[in-house]
């Protein structure tokens, strides 16, 4: 008689059918919320079924579907423009200088963004061509207006389909509120991507409309209180990233949430050691939710918010 308990490998293998198995359950419609599958998925990467970076990758597109182009677009204040009628200098200097490889062209303001340009289209030009005969009506390209309130998973769709890697977003009145690009949908999905001419943000806390922020988890109390005017206290830890790993009781992984005073703080990026960064929700101030001490928390579910 075979006894799985007396046989590691084949108590391991057990196991991990046992999860497939519910994995599959939970495919066909056994569960019905997402925190359930989610709680599976990691049960799974526990048993070595899976690994860490598949887990974070799961979950990053199963929170596509509920984000917003807001949350994660760049906004009107720090995109990197051209203007229509700037010389072939000063694009050549744009360009190498902020090494992107999209810019939009705008006209008298940034309200008017008249088309797109790649930078590799440009580098041609003054490869081959007479600076002075530059007309930038002749390499523009159509942009692509979207709402904020757009889906991530939608947005990534149609940039597969239409072959864009660019959108400019706009409010509801019709103005510029940003841009987004297709790296900025894939972040959410398998973490930052950085290379070799990505440097660390002088600011460790970045506003991005609509009450929504990403602050550097090692952000000193004082400074996060200064600039949210809270009143964040703790006598073990200096920065708000050790105040939300205390509040979890656990070193949270990407995604997950949890609530302190009027916030809602979203872990965006995390390793096994440490929290790096945090999407933080300012939410509608509470008369009684003043002065909590922030060593105390209510945690909130997996999905992000809107």
């Amino acid at each position: 008689m075979n006894d799985d308990r007396s046989n590691p490998a084949s108590a391991l293998t057990g196991g991990s059918r046992g999860l497939l198995k519910r994995i599959g359950q939970a495919l066909v419609g056994d569960i019905t919320e997402k925190s359930e599958l989610i709680e599976i998925l990691r049960s799974a990467q526990h048993r070595g079924v899976i690994s860490s970076e598949t887990l974070s990758m799961i979950e990053g597109v199963m929170e596509v579907t509920d984000m917003q182009v807001r949350e994660v677009m760049v906004p009107r204040s720090q995109m990197t423009v051209i203007e229509r009628n700037a010389d072939a200098e000063e694009i050549l200097s744009c360009i190498i200088e902020s090494a992107h490889s999209r810019f939009p062209v705008i006209g008298e303001t940034r309200d008017n963004i008249e088309g797109i340009i790649l930078a590799k289209d440009m580098l041609n030009f003054f490869a081959r061509e007479d600076h002075a005969a530059l007309d930038l009506r002749e390499y523009m390209r159509p942009a692509v207006f979207i709402p904020e309130s757009k889906r991530l998973n939608v947005l990534l769709r149609d940039f597969r389909s239409n072959r864009n890697h660019m959108a400019v977003v706009v409010d509801e009145y019709g103005g510029v509120a940003g841009l987004v690009t297709i790296e900025d949908v894939l972040e959410e999905i398998v973490g930052e991507i950085e290379d070799e001419h990505d440097i660390e943000e002088d600011s460790t806390i970045t506003a991005h409309g609509k009450g929504v922020y990403t602050v550097q988890a090692l952000t000193e109390l004082d400074e996060f209180n200064r600039f949210f005017k809270s009143s964040f206290k703790s006598d073990k830890f200096d920065t708000i990233g050790g105040i939300v790993m205390n509040a979890f009781g656990y070193m949270p992984s990407r995604g997950e949430e949890i609530e302190i005073d009027d916030f809602l703080l979203k872990v965006i990026r995390a390793d096994d050691r440490r929290i790096h960064s945090l999407r933080i929700i300012r939410k509608q101030k509470q008369n009684n939710s003043r002065g909590q001490n922030a060593d105390t928390a209510n945690r909130t579910s997996n999905s992000p918010a809107d």
